[in-house]
């Protein structure tokens, strides 16, 4: 009896995953209805964002804009060296991803374990869950 079960079962798994299989799925871009399949070209739009953290050290940002087949933009970050690099990028069309970096400011290095101890004692931000007592 229980073998009956289990074959009944099992004709009924594969019967199953059988019209699964059939199923078609698409995950293809949305077409116009026209056909007309969408450039990239048409793209337009400008952002921009910046974070300067004083006590943590941290700053950066990033700002693009792009026209059809026109992008511009530049992002920049503070180095644990002390330096800022920026990187201005331009992109035209097919001619790739075309670059200038530069760097603003001298790299600062420790000279001893003493001062490396020094540079690196920055007062950090301390968090606290608002259950603990501070």
């Amino acid at each position: 009896m229980n073998t009956k079960i289990l074959i009944v079962l099992a004709v009924a798994a594969l019967a199953a995953a059988d019209s699964r299989s059939r199923e078609t799925f698409s995950y293809a871009a949305p077409r116009d209805s026209s056909e007309e399949s969408y450039e990239s070209s048409e793209a337009q739009y400008n952002f921009n964002y910046a974070v300067d953290h004083e006590p943590s050290g941290n700053d950066f940002g990033h700002q693009e804009t792009r026209d059809h087949d026109d992008t511009q933009g530049l992002y920049y970050v503070q180095l644990p060296d002390g330096r800022r690099q920026t990187v201005a990028y331009n992109v035209e069309g097919d001619s790739g991803y075309l670059a200038e970096v530069k760097y603003d400011g001298e790299a600062r290095y420790p000279d001893s374990y003493e001062s490396f101890e020094s540079f690196e004692s920055r007062e950090t931000p301390r968090y606290y869950d608002s259950n603990e007592s501070k």
